[in-house]
Parts: structure tokens; sequence; C-alpha cells
């Protein structure tokens, strides 16, 4: 079988891939570093997007709590690179004179596996629940984790409560931090594009994961378990231990991501893990498209760089009104506005699954 002269062989694809993520950033530097810090967080939601779609795409539990795994990720980083736990406590301060700086070989771990172990604790109490009163069940976990952090500040200061946690220290490779330029002579790299290639080389490990997941056998009795779970279990399929595994994978991604926030922002607030937060991560997973990779990289992509270049369609429209509408309302109007549009367009997303099965011819046709 012989290659048509207009097909592209998969390999050169994919080096073109490589090449643009590569210089993407270099070109986005160009313009300025707010834009290389929307690409940066378009990666950080691509990896919660992934995250979040082993749970729903997958194993097809609604989970509208998942912003609560971020925020563990985030403060726990907070908590061992920032100078909080030190000043507040002495005995802390006297085992660690110098501080606690954890280097990234460490915290990438130690957020994954405490995020997973908040997972799995969401999972148990959870396993005879079903949709609607899953979500329900689940919203309220991530409420309960933002208001703990908000109020953990007395009677012992941990989380430092609504004020947050402040100097946390920027990632460190090799012994450079991060947020100091290098110089390679033909071109400097800013601080926020070393995080781009960080932030994009965590992407494509989970991305990797993600699809060694979805073709392996755990993948294929998630998606058994998400299509009818009663079935599956007549099967002989232990749901319940695959369900706890579901909600433990999906929130180390999450974790992981927390991390990274955390070390990329400096500081963390319970105002940054809000209720707004997991309904936007779930509508890139439903808008991209439920359980296929490439789609909830797409709705991740889409929905967390919109917001962004709304801001200069709502400051026009805002002073065609004589500034009578808010262009803060206005943005998110327009953001709802197309999120409608597109479900209505595309009501299985904008990149969905292939359909594995197709009906058979009936009788007389097969005859």
């Amino acid at each position: 079988m012989t290659m048509s002269t207009t097909e592209k062989p998969p390999y050169l694809r994919y080096l073109l891939w490589a090449v643009g993520l590569v210089v993407l950033p270099l070109a986005l530097q160009s313009l300025g570093n707010a834009w290389v810090r929307i690409a940066d967080m378009a990666l950080l939601y691509v990896l919660l997007a992934l995250g979040l779609n082993i749970v729903v795409g997958y194993a097809g539990l609604l989970d509208l709590g998942f912003v609560a795994f971020f925020a563990v990720g985030a403060y726990m980083f907070g908590l061992l690179a920032s100078p909080h736990l030190t000043d507040t406590f002495p005995w802390i301060a006297a085992m660690f004179p110098n501080g606690l700086h954890t280097p990234l070989w460490a915290v990438i771990p130690i957020g994954a596996g405490l995020a997973g172990l908040f997972g799995v604790l969401l999972g148990a109490p959870t396993l005879k629940l079903r949709g609607d009163y899953l979500a329900i069940v689940t919203l309220g976990f991530g409420e309960i984790i933002r208001v703990f952090m908000n109020n953990l500040d007395n009677p012992v200061n941990i989380t430092n409560g609504p004020k947050g946690l402040g100097q946390i220290d920027a990632m460190t490779i090799m012994g450079h931090p991060l947020s100091k330029r290098i110089d390679l002579g033909f071109i400097e790299l800013s601080g926020v594009t070393q995080y781009y290639f960080l932030f994009l080389a965590l992407v494509l490990v989970s991305a990797l994961i993600c699809l060694r997941l979805q073709n392996s056998r755990i993948g294929r009795a998630w998606m058994a378990i998400r299509e009818d779970e009663i079935a599956a279990k007549a099967m002989g399929i232990n749901t319940r231990n695959l369900k706890l595994l579901a909600f433990g994978m999906g929130a180390t991604f999450g974790g992981v991501a927390g991390v990274m926030f955390a070390s990329f922002q400096g500081f963390v607030s319970p105002e940054s893990f809000s209720l707004m937060e997991s309904v936007m991560i779930v509508a890139m997973v439903v808008l991209g498209g439920l359980g296929h990779l490439p789609g909830v990289i797409m709705g991740a992509v889409l929905l967390s760089a919109l917001p962004e270049v709304l801001r200069y369609v709502a400051g026009p429209l805002q002073a065609m009104t004589d500034g009578r509408l808010d262009a803060a309302i206005l943005r998110q109007l327009l953001i709802a506005l197309a999120m409608i549009i597109i479900m209505l367009w595309r009501p299985r997303g904008l990149w969905p699954a292939p359909e594995h099965g197709k009906a058979l011819p009936n009788h007389k046709e097969a005859a």
C-alpha cells in the first residue's frame, strides 16, 4: 500500500506540531509577556481538563468539585516553598534554619500523591451515587475545601486564611530558578517562557498517560461503567475499585497543576479556587468532546484563551454604550453566548470521540 503524494507521513505531521509548540512562546514573547502568560495558563487548564476527563469522560462520574484537588496541590506547595510555616511555627524554623525550599523532583510526587489521597477520600462515600446526586456531593466537597482554606488561620494559622500565601519560591531546575531570564546569545528567554516549556513537558507526559490508560483494560472497564454500570458489574468488573481509581487518578493531575500554579503565580488564596473554576473545567471537557483527548485539549485551550481575547471585544462594546455596561460582565456574557452557540452547533463537542460501533444492516438488506 503506497502513500498518496498529497498525504503527509505521520511523523512529518508530529514534527510540524513539535516545531509549532516550541516556536509559539518565542513568537508570543515578541508581542509581550502577557501573551506568553495566557499560553502558560492555557497549558495548566489543559492539565486540569485531562485529569477531569478521566473522571467524567472515561468513567462517566460527574465531578463538580475538581478544583478542590487543584487547591490541595497549590496550598501544599505554598506551605513547602514559602516562609509561612517557618514564620508561624518556631520549631519548624529551628529544624530548617534556611527555610523550606522543596525541590521540583519532590514536590510533583508529593502534590500528586496528596491530591490522589483526597480523590480517594471523595470517591469512597460516593460509590453508590450517580448523576445529579454525585454532582451535588462533589460540588459540596469542592466548597468545603475552599472554606477550610479560607478559615484555617484560627486558632492555629495554617493557611493564612483569606490573606493567602505569598513569597512562594519559583521552580528550580538544576539550580536555576525559572523566574530568572536566560540569555542564549541569539534570544533571551523570559521567566514565563521557561515556565511554558515546563508546563508543555508535563502536558505531553500527562497526555501520554491518558492515552495509555484509554487503550488499557482499565480504560475499557471505565468506559463500560460509563455506558452501563449494572451491565459492567454483571460482566465481573469491580466497579467499586475502578471508581476509586478514577477519582484518585484524575485528582493527581489536579494536584500537579496546583503545584505548578502556585509556583508560577508566587501567591495562592482561596479566591482562586471558586466554584466557577470547577464549572469552567467541566465545560472545557464537555465543549471539547467527552472522552476524546484531542477534543479535551482543544476545549481547554479555547475556553482558557477566549476570556482574554474577548477583553479586546468587550472594551469597544462598552464604549459604544457610553460605559453603561460593565466590561467584565459583558465579557462573561459573550463567553456564555459563545458556549451556547457551540453546543447548539456541535452537541457532542467540537471534536467528539469517533463512534466505535454502527448499526447492523437489517435482515432485508443483508438478504
